[in-house]
């Protein structure tokens, strides 16, 4: 396997792909805001709820994400 090939498989574990997973994730927190927003103005309680869970599950994943992002330190796979 060339040396490319093994930077591009190991992305995620990198800060560039922490950074990029933190920023879909925190992009997904726009759509959830407006389903709660949609909920609360219907009054519809399972939609509300649903969002609740979203949002906790956003939060969770970049908790997680952040994480790595301090594990990872200064052993970047793709600076070298």
């Amino acid at each position: 396997m060339s040396a490319m090939a093994k930077k591009a498989k190991n992305f995620k574990k990198s800060k560039t792909g922490a950074y990029i997973a933190i920023g879909s994730t925190a992009f997904g927190a726009i759509s959830v805001a407006k389903q709660a927003k949609l909920a609360r103005s219907e009054n519809d309680l399972l939609r509300l709820v649903d969002a609740a869970v979203s949002a906790a599950a956003i939060v969770t994943g970049l908790a997680i994400l952040y994480r790595e992002l301090k594990r990872l330190g200064d052993d970047d796979v793709l600076l070298g």
